[in-house]
């Protein structure tokens, strides 16, 4: 334990990571009470399966159609300062939910989530444009390691305390509990000290002009994917990836029932138990740090993944029991926890201050197309060939990820570097 706390201060170091971190963990937990409480909330109110579906459709379509130019705004703003004004229009966006009291309503919740989504996108791209400026590049694994263990705690703190708000407090002490999150974690932000970027003169050109210089820079961003090996590796293992999580987010539930038998104490069981893996896995990394190779481990991490997901989805043909889903859930976790540290290591190292916005903002329109698509796809393919046959893809999946990693070599990150400056200029990378 001592050793791991060590690992941590050395990865913090004397930055303001430790603001940014606890702000995020404080608004993740949030935003996991509004999620069970309001799925709960919202078929108890409408008795709807298709209105409770709906609630996880209006959070991630506005990821896929805001989220690429949400990057090009992130990348001329302040990344403390969209942090701030994000949360504090997350927190103010929720109180519609307020007047929402009868089945009728429920169209109200629909933008609310909506709303909600659209102001992440330009969350999630500052977040991520913010930890390279606050660490040193030798501890960017260790702190998006740590910052992806925030996931999980926030899942685990957060889904408990949102069973019980709902039931005791109701809709309104749940909002109130998530907008206190964002509001909390916009006071902690302020303690952040990052530099501003590049001055982008708009303020006296005519709307088309405006207009014009938005495509110019959203083209730029998409040209600096297009053009980088690395980059396009990434962001297609994200989308196969991504296909498959949301493939698992519309079966999983019905795998467990129909599969193994099991009840819907036994699905919230194993839903938590991935994120105790994912806990270890997040201190494995950090513990590790700088020996690890983000490049030659994202691609290993990501097979073992999937075969564990495939032993996982397959082994209800030999027994109909719970407790191996149990199992393999808090070890799956674990190589989850080095996916995710090392593709946003990568994603980090080997994107220009410049660029990294609308990198990431690229990032999180292709994994919201994905999810849609995978979700939408699940859903009508387990009506005509089963539940288990489609959720294989799902490991089958991250095995084909893996080979795509696997077949990249990853420059290192000091000569990548230099391209990044060159290779736009030259028109290729």
């Amino acid at each position: 334990m001592r050793a791991a706390l060590g690992d941590v201060r050395t990865a913090l170091g004397d930055s303001g990571a430790p603001w940014l971190l606890g702000a995020g963990l404080v608004s993740l937990t949030g935003d996991w009470v509004l999620r069970v409480g309001l799925g709960y909330w919202v078929y108890t109110l409408t008795g709807s399966t298709l209105a409770t579906a709906m609630t996880l459709l209006a959070s991630f379509v506005p990821q896929t159609l805001v989220g690429s130019v949400a990057g090009v705004f992130v990348d001329r703003w302040s990344p403390r300062r969209t942090m701030i004004v994000s949360n504090l229009a997350l927190a103010a966006g929720l109180l519609p939910l307020g007047l929402v009291r009868a089945p009728g309503a429920i169209w109200l919740v629909f933008l609310v989530l909506a709303w909600e989504g659209i102001v992440q996108q330009f969350f999630a791209p500052a977040e991520q444009k913010a930890l390279p400026l606050l660490v040193d590049s030798e501890q960017l694994l260790r702190v998006n390691a740590l910052n992806g263990q925030n996931r999980d705690l926030s899942r685990l703190i957060g889904s408990a305390i949102g069973g019980t708000a709902v039931a005791v407090l109701g809709i309104a002490g749940v909002v109130a509990i998530d907008a206190a999150s964002f509001v909390i974690a916009a006071v902690m932000i302020t303690r952040l000290r990052l530099p501003r970027p590049p001055a982008v003169e708009t303020r006296d050109a005519s709307l088309p002009d405006r207009l014009h210089a938005l495509c110019e820079q959203w083209s730029d961003g998409i040209r600096v994917i297009a053009l980088n090996r690395l980059l396009r590796a990434i962001l297609i293992f994200i989308a196969i990836t991504s296909v498959g999580e949301g493939t698992m987010g519309a079966l999983f539930a019905p795998f467990v029932r129909a599969e193994l038998h099991g009840t819907g104490t036994d699905y919230g069981i194993i839903n938590s138990l991935q994120a105790v893996g994912g806990i270890a896995g997040a201190l494995a990394v950090t513990a590790l740090g700088n020996r690890l190779d983000p490049g030659a481990l994202i691609g290993p991490a990501a097979l073992a993944f999937g075969l564990i997901d495939l032993a996982m989805f397959l082994y209800p043909l030999l027994a109909h029991t719970v407790w191996p889903a149990e199992v393999l859930m808090v070890i799956v976790g674990v190589p989850g926890a080095f996916i995710l540290a090392c593709a946003m290591t990568l994603l980090q190292r080997h994107t220009s201050d410049e660029h990294r916005g609308r990198v990431f903002g690229a990032l999180g329109a292709v994994e919201g197309v994905a999810i849609v698509a995978g979700t939408a796809a699940a859903g009508v393919l387990a009506q005509r060939v089963g539940i288990m046959p489609v959720l294989v893809t799902q490991g089958a999946g991250y095995v084909i990820a893996a080979l795509v990693m696997g077949a990249l070599r990853i420059e290192p990150r000091g000569a990548l570097a230099e391209q990044l400056g060159q290779g736009v200029e030259r028109g290729r990378l």
